[in-house]
């Protein structure tokens, strides 16, 4: 199995000059840290510095890792107002370094992984929530069949369709029984919300942690990792973020929490907050079946972490600190049972 931390340089380097206009001279390619799922290298090139993002290799679960998706995602927004980096090249050729991969530019500029902010002042970061609120707004606003993304998923049901969907990606690498993700399956089946029609594109994991901002201004420069991204309801891709405000810390995830922090004093809005002022910017009188989305959002993140906790297993997760990803599914999953009986 080829190794996941490295790059195949000698038959990567000629494929890219070959295939990449004024791509010259790999020098040297460093993997990042971050991330979870699909590995994920800075490429410095005598031409500039890139970026390369690549499945992981040894056997997937059908649908993960979908790195065609992304880099067809971002080259659909390349002239919207969602900010992406620009898209160089898209290998699906798995012969040359072992399992499909894309290649784009490396956008310079600051990427900040706890979701309080701590780099900088409250005033700074209202208005980094406010840049994150209106950029998700943006999103959802894209007119999907102008921008060629109009069969990127399927149209109505979506709530059906991803409790279905990550059911089976959930039992496809279930390690041990959960009494509490079997409780959060059962009432999210049974509490599915009436289809209303609303459906755009959403990015599936809209963090602070993929987003890059500007060096110093409180702007986005690009979002990241559109892995997950598919045509579905809106008020999902809401919910995930505003999940980080009251999820559990996850100890060695990288994913810290607003749980029980002083919002006030940071300068960071409420969740009441920062919904209001995304439907002010949609034109919604208010977030429909808001619980449903959270418990869904927190059943989704732990059929992800029981993913991860799979490929640790199997020894081919991204990260080399994934060892947090099996005790957080019962927490995620108890975390979204609370919220289905009430808690919300």
């Amino acid at each position: 199995m080829p190794k996941i931390d490295t790059l195949d340089t000698q038959a990567l380097t000629p494929y890219l000059e070959a295939h990449i206009a004024g791509f010259k001279g790999l020098l040297r390619t460093d993997k990042f840290g971050g991330g979870q799922s699909n590995p994920t290298f800075h490429l410095y090139a005598s031409s500039g510095e890139y970026v390369l993002r690549r499945q992981p290799p040894g056997a997937l679960l059908k649908s993960a890792h979908a790195v065609d998706r992304e880099f067809r995602a971002m080259s659909a927004l390349a002239a919207t107002d969602v900010p992406v980096p620009k898209m160089c090249h898209l290998c699906t050729d798995t012969g040359v370094i072992g399992s499909m991969f894309y290649v784009m530019e490396f956008c310079r500029g600051r990427v900040l992984w706890d979701p309080a902010l701590p780099e900088v002042e409250a005033p700074i970061r209202a208005a980094m929530y406010d840049e994150m609120n209106r950029v998700l707004a943006a999103l959802h606003a894209v007119d999907v069949e102008a921008v060629g993304l109009g069969d990127y998923g399927h149209a109505g049901s979506y709530f059906q369709r991803q409790v279905t969907r990550w059911s089976k990606q959930y039992r496809a690498s279930e390690l041990t029984h959960i009494v509490a993700m079997e409780d959060l399956t059962a009432w999210l089946a049974n509490h599915l919300p009436p289809d209303d029609g609303q459906i755009s594109l959403v990015h599936g994991d809209y963090n602070i942690n993929n987003l890059i901002w500007h060096p110093e201004q409180p702007r986005i420069i690009a979002v990241i990792d559109w892995e997950l991204s598919t045509l579905g309801h809106p008020l999902a891709d809401l919910a995930y973020q505003c999940m980080r405000m009251r999820a559990p810390t996850l100890p060695g995830s990288g994913l810290d929490s607003l749980y029980g922090r002083d919002r006030h004093a940071l300068g960071i809005p409420t969740e009441a907050e920062y919904v209001a002022a995304y439907c002010r910017r949609r034109g919604l009188p208010h977030a429909a079946h808001w619980a449903f989305c959270l418990a869904f959002n927190f059943f989704r993140l732990a059929a992800i972490a029981q993913g991860i906790a799979k490929r640790v297993q199997q020894g081919n997760a991204s990260s080399r600190h994934a060892e947090w990803a099996a005790p957080a599914v019962s927490m995620l999953a108890q975390a979204g049972l609370d919220i289905a009986n009430g808690g919300a």
